[in-house]
C-alpha cells in the first residue's frame, strides 16, 4: 500500500517512528546534514505505547550543524513551506 503524509496510516507506533526518522535522515542529507545522534527512542515496553508514543531523538549537534539547519527552515518558510 502506498500512502502519503496526508492518509499516511499508522499501524505500528515504533515502525512508524522509524520511517519518520528515516525519511527525517534522508531529508537532511539531502542538505548536507548529518545529525549523529537521530534515532528512535521506542520508550516504554508495548503496553504502554498508547500512551507513551515512541519519540523520534533529534539529539545533539555542532554549532555549524545548528547554523546549517537554520538555514534549511528560513529557507522552507521563505518558499512557503508550512507545518
Amino acid at each position: 500500500m502506498t500512502t502519503t503524509e496526508q492518509d499516511h496510516v499508522v499501524t505500528d507506533p515504533v515502525e512508524d517512528a522509524e520511517t519518520a526518522c528515516d525519511a527525517l535522515e534522508d531529508a537532511l542529507r539531502t542538505l548536507g546534514i548529518t545529525l549523529p545522534s537521530l534515532w528512535v527512542d521506542a520508550g516504554p515496553s508495548a503496553p504502554f505505547l498508547s500512551c507513551h508514543p515512541p519519540l523520534v531523538e533529534l539529539g545533539r549537534c555542532n554549532v555549524e550543524t545548528a547554523r546549517a539547519l537554520t538555514v534549511a527552515l528560513l529557507a522552507g518558510t521563505a518558499s512557503g513551506g508550512t507545518r
